[in-house]
């Protein structure tokens, strides 16, 4: 199908990255090519192993790349507390039987984004830990990559890991620098943007009672985070990734959206990983990122109930 639109996701599954995932391998319209995955809501060695169970589960077969272990400069804390420990609920499932691929996650991004030069839609799910050291080795990336698709940030600075920092961002602040300083526009689904498209714990609970392999695997795997969602956000739960990957994949179901320059904090005592938004352009840079602030909401959870019960 060469008028698909090559899709590489850069991942940390995470039961977030799980549905998003899921949301790609469903869409006609996208081809995902490579899956290059990097430590982030747990460490390597399971993110890796979650998603080639997904793909497995799924029933496709995307190549799935093994990339970073850790953040660029300074280590941080994962959100197993959050996700399990494994990442997928710590419901122990049977491992995949396909394994990650030789070639290192950063290569691959640069071998992908020449293969499909000028085509190639990138959308990072994770910490840009990956990202970063693929532009480092090679600095001319965004000039092959038609499209990138982040999920991080607070653009108001209400953080989920810190009062002003969002996880993906918090979690290698250095990255994001290197990513958000190098390509010239990106398109940001920010934690706010999150925030302000719950889901309904009850309507969840419905759409995972589709009788399909997708959906019974992911009501296992989401479990525990929905309960831990539920005790301390209340009524709605949120799906960051999910939210990114549908701007990614119908661009047009954005309702508001805004462009302005955003920068990384990297030294602030309090501030550290904040994505700072120049929101009266008082600096002089360029706008750098198309910021998510409304998406249809009945569009969104569409593309979910479509994505688990598929097949």
């Amino acid at each position: 199908m060469t008028d698909t639109i090559p899709l590489l996701i850069d991942t940390d599954p995470g039961v977030d990255d799980a549905l998003a995932l899921l949301m790609a391998f469903n869409d006609p319209r996208h081809r995902v090519v490579g899956l290059t995955v990097a430590a982030g809501n747990v460490g390597l060695r399971h993110t890796v192993a979650n998603a080639l169970k997904l793909c497995e589960v799924a029933g496709v077969d995307v190549p799935v790349f093994a990339g970073c272990t850790s953040p660029l400069v300074h280590e941080a804390e994962d959100a197993a507390h959050v996700h399990g420990a494994d990442g997928f609920g710590d419901v122990g499932y049977v491992p995949a039987a396909a394994q990650a691929q030789a070639e290192h996650a950063a290569l691959a991004i640069l071998r992908l984004s020449h293969e499909h030069a000028g085509r190639l839609l990138l959308v990072a799910l994770g910490p840009l830990t990956n990202l970063a050291l693929a532009l480092r080795l090679d600095p001319t990336l965004p000039q092959r990559v038609a499209r990138l698709v982040v999920m991080g940030g607070a653009v108001t600075a209400h953080g989920n890991i810190t009062p002003a920092a969002e996880f993906n961002i918090a979690f290698d602040p250095e990255a994001a620098h290197v990513v958000f300083s190098a390509f010239p526009h990106l398109d940001l689904a920010d934690w706010e943007a999150t925030i302000a498209h719950g889901l309904l714990h009850d309507d969840v609970v419905g759409w995972l009672r589709v009788d399909s392999p997708r959906a019974r695997f992911y009501d296992a795997i989401s479990r525990k985070t929905r309960e831990w969602s539920a005790d301390r956000r209340g009524a709605y739960w949120h799906s960051a990734d999910a939210l990114a990957m549908a701007f990614a994949l119908q661009p047009d179901g954005a309702v508001e959206q805004v462009e302005r320059p955003v920068v990384v904090e990297l030294e602030g005592r309090h501030t550290r990983g904040a994505t700072v938004v120049d929101w009266n352009r008082q600096t002089g840079r360029s706008d750098n990122a198309r910021v998510l602030l409304r998406y249809d909401q009945e569009r969104f959870q569409g593309l979910i109930r479509a994505a688990l019960a598929a097949g």
